[in-house]
Order: structure tokens, then C-alpha cells, then sequence
């Protein structure tokens, strides 16, 4: 699987700018980059320069100079790769991109596929298989959170807690194969007592680690909010007041938003997507049926409900408004619904204290005057628990993560179950070594060339 060739591809985001960085990987990488390098001053050559030293002169093909450059050298192992690295940053015209890019090629190279500089990377055991995982989750992390968890991932946190656990659990697997070798004389050398202990301590980290995804995947993937109710209620102008901006279309025109209107906000470091959606009611419009179809599709998609009335209309006659959630709840029991009251500012203080003791957990708000809007995003971030954020604990955001987790803990539960019930060393030997199978998935000491295939054709 290792390859010795030297790649070339464009480090940088493709597209014109001020800058790009061609970089180059491989055995030949330095002597290559030589080939086609001139300095500015004292014509030294890149062959004799010391491992991580920058170097300003000239790109040239043949007597042509094509840009005046920055060169860094990287030598092996101590690269990115732990191969001889090369990055030329040079102007960032695509024309100038393509032909130094089309210059190596002719030179030697060959373009890099998708993530094959991390590839090289992890096969070259710069990095294990889930700390090149949290690069790609690193350059796509678009909040605070998201990037927390893909640096703390990148530096080995939830490397290191299996790398541990799997270490121990390796100890007595090798003492429960040795009692295997001497099965006739019924002797043991691994301590069931003690290695009780340490499955019950491996099935709390798994738990711990299982049960942090479900955290995991919407900090990643960030917390879709469907904004639901009547036309004219005023959902359009809440989504702009969450966001900031005329995002929506305001009238006062019932039935105003026909499709529905998407848009992020980051609070607090977390990711949420707002769906503003077509108002909910009986309609012979077409148009309108199928906006309101689509509400109830993303009311399905949504994690969180929020329904939004309008509290000058409910201030005496709440029966319907109480109708209207029962269904919510009845469609959608497992997701929190949200009930808030919109253009409070109209009411006087005896029509809010009417209002708010006909509802439980009644949310007031102005979204034309941006009252209380800082109150729904603290309750909006009060469904995300941040806890583990905080105190940087592991936090399981990868779904192939995720899945060798359950399996793995599934072995553990079998080891356990056989240690309750004494079950001979060799069944148990078979649950442990499952248990390694899938320890050693997540960081790289199993893998296949179609599971890495399939990892770093996502970067």
C-alpha cells in the first residue's frame, strides 16, 4: 500500500488570489523541486539546504521563468508526510497554479489523488487513522465547537483513550492465549478478578464515548430548528431577527412564505440551521398546499420544534392554540417543542399574565422590536448538552467511529457475561479478540485498502 512515487497537487483552495502553495510529497520531491528552482542571490541548490528552511528565487522551465517563489523544504521524517516535502508559495494566478502543477508533472510527479497527502501521512504512522479523519473534520469545522472537537480528535485525545483501553485489554488477552498452551494443566494466569475490573472499567469509557455522539453529530453536522405555525404570525421576521438580517420576505399578507427559507447562525459556538417554513392552515391555494407538505417534511427532519403564535390573537381564546400543539406532540413525541408567543409588544400586563397562565413554559417574545430573542437563543442552546464541551472530554463525531464502538461494546458485554457465568478461556479469548478487532478499526491497526479508499476519497 506504501508508495514511493512523488505527488504534486495544489495545497491551497482552487481559484485565483493573493497567494497559493504547490506542494510536493515523495523520494524525489527536493530533487525535483531543484530541478526547476533558481535563486534570486547566491544560485544554491535546494539538495543541500537543511530541513525546514525557506527559500525565495524563481520557478523556471528551462530559460522561461514562470513566478518568483518561496520555497520550504521539509525532509524525512519530519514532515507532514514523514516523506521529503516541498511547498512553493507562489502568486495565486490559476494560470501561474497550472504550470507549475503541469511543470512537476512533466518533470516526474504525478497528481495526488483526493487526501493522499494524509494518507501518506497515517501510512507512514505520522498520524493514526482517526487523527487523519479529524483533518478533514478540521478544515470543515465552520463554528467553535466543531473546530474544538477536530483539534482535540487531530492531538490524539480519543486516540489516546483507545489506544489505552485496547493496551490493557491486550495484556489479558495474551495471558488468557497463554492458558490456552497449558489447557491440560488446568492453570490460570490471568486474574479474573482483576480482569472483571477492567471490563467494567472498559464498558464505562464505551458507554461514555457511545453516548457522546448523539452530542457529537449535531455539533458537527449543526441543530436543524424548524419555526412552525400559523400564516402571519410573524416566522419570517423572527428568522431575521435571529439572523440578523432581511433574510425572509415580511407582509403582512397571510401566506407571504410559500417554500421554506434555510439559513445558520452560530450560538455560543454551536452550529443551528433555521428553517423558516410555509405557514400551517387549510388553504385551497395550491402553491400554498405544497409549501405547507414540505413543513411538515422538515418538521420530520427538524431537532427541535418551534411553534410560534401570535399573542394578540390568543390573549382571550386559547382552545385552538392547545389543539395545535396536542398534534405536534402527538406527531412528534421524541422532539422538544418550543411554544412562543410573538408581538408581546402589543399587550398591555394584565393580557401577558392572562396569556402566560393559560400556557406551561410559555416563551414571550417581540421579533419586530427583538425582545426577548436573546432569551430563545439561551433556551435553543439549553437542548444541546454542552457539558462535555466544556470540560474537553471526548466527544465521538465520526459515524465509523461511532459504529465500531457499538460493536465493540458488544463484545465487552460478552466478556462480561462469561466471566459471570465461567465460561472456559478460549470463548472468552474469542469475545476479546472481537473486542481488539474493532479497537484497532478506529485508529488504524486494522484497516483495508477499500475502508481507506473510501475515508480519504471524502477529504
Amino acid at each position: 500500500m506504501i508508495k514511493t512515487d512523488t505527488i504534486v497537487a495544489l495545497a491551497t483552495a482552487s481559484g485565483a488570489g493573493a497567494v497559493a502553495i504547490v506542494r510536493l510529497s515523495g523520494a524525489d520531491a527536493i530533487s525535483i523541486a531543484n530541478s526547476c528552482f533558481q535563486s534570486v542571490k547566491n544560485k544554491k541548490t535546494l539538495l543541500n539546504q537543511k530541513t525546514h528552511t525557506i527559500h525565495f528565487g524563481h520557478i523556471i522551465d528551462g530559460k522561461r521563468i514562470i513566478d518568483e517563489v518561496l520555497v520550504s523544504v521539509f525532509k524525512n521524517p519530519n514532515s507532514y508526510t514523514g516523506e521529503n516535502v516541498v511547498e512553493i508559495s507562489c502568486h495565486g494566478s490559476i494560470y501561474i497554479q497550472q504550470e507549475i502543477i503541469q511543470l512537476f508533472l512533466r518533470k516526474g510527479c504525478r497528481m495526488a489523488t483526493a487526501g493522499e497527502f494524509t494518507l501518506r501521512a497515517f501510512l507512514n504512522a505520522k498520524l493514526d487513522l482517526s487523527q487523519a479523519e479529524a483533518v478533514a473534520d478540521l478544515i470543515a469545522s465552520d463554528n467553535e465547537a466543531s473546530h474544538q472537537i477536530a483539534m482535540q480528535q487531530m492531538r490524539g485525545g480519543f486516540s489516546s483513550e483507545i489506544a489505552k483501553l485496547r493496551e490493557e485489554l491486550m495484556n489479558f488477552a495474551s495471558l488468557i492465549e497463554l492458558e490456552l498452551d497449558f489447557a491440560e494443566e488446568d492453570v490460570e494466569f490471568a486474574d479474573r478478578t482483576q480482569f472483571a475490573a477492567l471490563i467494567n472499567r472498559i464498558t464505562f469509557v464505551l458507554k461514555r464515548l457511545i453516548d457522546s455522539f448523539a452530542v457529537g453529530n449535531v455539533i458537527k453536522n449543526g441543530i436543524p430548528v424548524a419555526i412552525v405555525g400559523e400564516p402571519n404570525v410573524g416566522k419570517s421576521t423572527l428568522l431575521n431577527a435571529l439572523l440578523n438580517e432581511e433574510r425572509a420576505i415580511v407582509s403582512e399578507i397571510a401566506g407571504t412564505t410559500r417554500d421554506t427559507i434555510e439559513d445558520e447562525l452560530v450560538i455560543e459556538g454551536i452550529g443551528f440551521r433555521f428553517i423558516d417554513t410555509a405557514g400551517i392552515r387549510e388553504t385551497k391555494d395550491v402553491v400554498e398546499s405544497i409549501g405547507i407538505k414540505k413543513t411538515f417534511e422538515k418538521m420530520e427532519q427538524a431537532q427541535v420544534v418551534v411553534l410560534l403564535f401570535s399573542a394578540e390573537e390568543f390573549k382571550t381564546e386559547s382552545k385552538r392554540l392547545k389543539v395545535e400543539i396536542e398534534k405536534i406532540k402527538n406527531r412528534f413525541p421524541l422532539k422538544p417543542l418550543l411554544v412562543i408567543a410573538n408581538k408581546i409588544d402589543v399587550l398591555n400586563d394584565f393580557e401577558l399574565k392572562t396569556l402566560t397562565s393559560k400556557f406551561n413554559n410559555l416563551h414571550l417574545l417581540s421579533a419586530k422590536t427583538g425582545l426577548g430573542v436573546d432569551e430563545l437563543k439561551n433556551k435553543l442552546i439549553s437542548f444541546v448538552n454542552t457539558g462535555a464541551l466544556r470540560n474537553n472530554e471526548t466527544i465521538v463525531t465520526n459515524t465509523r467511529h461511532y459504529d465500531s464502538l457499538i460493536k465493540a461494546f458488544e463484545e465487552i458485554n460478552n466478556v462480561k457475561a462469561g466471566l459471570e457465568t465461567g465460561v472456559s478461556g478460549d470463548l472468552l479469548a474469542i469475545d476479546v479478540r472481537q473486542a481488539l478487532f474493532h479497537f484497532g478499526e478506529i485508529t488504524g491497526e486494522i484497516t483495508s485498502d477499500d475502508l481507506l479508499g473510501n475515508i480519504f476519497a471524502n477529504f
